[in-house]
């Protein structure tokens, strides 16, 4: 699952449009240019320079991994002078620091890299950045920035804070209401900083409390398991936050099953599943809260702009940001059929 830092630049997700990033302003052109106008056309209208993009991430084992390598796949499609160079996911960080060797060996022009680990990555990171080949670090962030050009992913906070501002405007006015949350792997910093958002946002209602915490894995399985506990455990409660959709499939099971109905549930990460259910609006969920997979078109789009050496639509700097924070929007049956493109299975 995905883990990163909140770091940089604050961009909606619904407002990033990943073939827009990118301008027809470089970095070499005299210094008596007009700046672009923001209403230009984005350079991807047309193709430019080649760039030869390697791309390594984990293991698509689950619904959102696999979705990033569908977004970056799809996204370096569109542009005729992209060439792709993707490796096989690993979640063995030795076997992902061979696949980056690999692609560094090639003389790629651009890196877009997820690592299984963060931390460990770090080192092979450096050894792209010291031998020319700018990085762009998707969502688990390396541990020196002198490892990565630009770093773009979700906001885990963000997560947290928007799903308890969510359920809080929803249980405002209900005096005693009871919150549970099912949360991620406990020992992911992502799933700490989710917590801590979602608690931070519980603040502002003096009238909610937290009850009860479980702690899942990320999966059908785990979802299932863990929900049924914390329903024995509590024989009323007005909302439940779940920090995943995998896990939430299992959850809803976990439900439906005990009968209970009483309460509103939010998810988390976008899945198609779970906002076929809000669409439907035939079950307890009402909302989830995305953590975009579409960050990987966007690693794309910043990818080709670093070979081509442009900048960004809509920003005055001839650069790309260094970093790049996706907001953590609420999808409910009022916006549904907005983001309802962008779920994944």
């Amino acid at each position: 699952m995905p883990e990163t830092s909140r770091r940089g630049l604050l961009f909606g997700a619904s407002a990033i449009s990943a073939g827009a990033l990118l301008t027809a302003c470089t970095s070499n052109e005299p210094k008596n240019a007009q700046p672009a106008s923001n209403s230009q056309p984005a350079a991807d209208d047309k193709p430019g320079k080649p760039v030869t993009i390697g791309f390594a991430g984990p293991q698509a084992d689950h619904g959102w991994l696999n979705a990033i390598n569908v977004n970056a796949k799809s996204r370096a499609e569109k542009y005729s002078e992209v060439t792709l160079e993707i490796t096989e996911g690993s979640n063995d960080t030795a076997a992902q620091i061979g696949q980056v060797k690999t692609l560094i060996n090639k003389k790629v022009d651009v890196l877009v890299i997820l690592p299984a680990d963060g931390k460990a990555l770090t080192q092979v990171g450096l050894e792209a950045m010291r031998a020319g080949i700018p990085v762009v670090n998707l969502d688990r962030i390396f541990a020196s920035p002198q490892a990565y050009r630009c770093w773009v992913g979700g906001d885990n906070y963000g997560m947290g804070l928007n799903a308890g501002h969510y359920i809080g405007e929803q249980l405002k006015d209900k005096p005693n209401a009871k919150v549970v949350e099912l949360a991620g792997i406990d020992n992911l910093e992502l799933t700490k900083q989710r917590s801590q958002g979602f608690a931070d946002a519980l603040k502002n209602y003096p009238n909610i409390k937290l009850v009860a915490r479980q702690a899942a894995e990320f999966t059908v399985e785990s979802g299932q398991a863990k929900m049924a506990q914390l329903l024995q455990a509590q024989k009323q409660i007005d909302a439940l936050w779940n920090h995943d959709d995998d896990q939430g499939v299992g959850a809803l099971r976990a439900i439906q099953q005990a009968g209970r109905d009483e309460f509103i549930m939010v998810g988390g990460a976008g899945a198609k599943s779970a906002m076929d259910a809000i669409k439907a609006d035939n079950s307890v969920i009402k909302a989830t809260v995305l953590y975009p997979p579409t960050m990987a078109a966007s690693a794309i789009d910043l990818a080709r702009a670093l070979g081509q050496s442009k900048g960004v639509s809509g920003l005055s700097e001839m650069e790309i940001p260094t970093s790049l924070t996706l907001y953590s929007a609420v999808v409910t049956k009022d916006n549904i059929d907005q983001y309802l493109p962008t779920g994944f299975n």
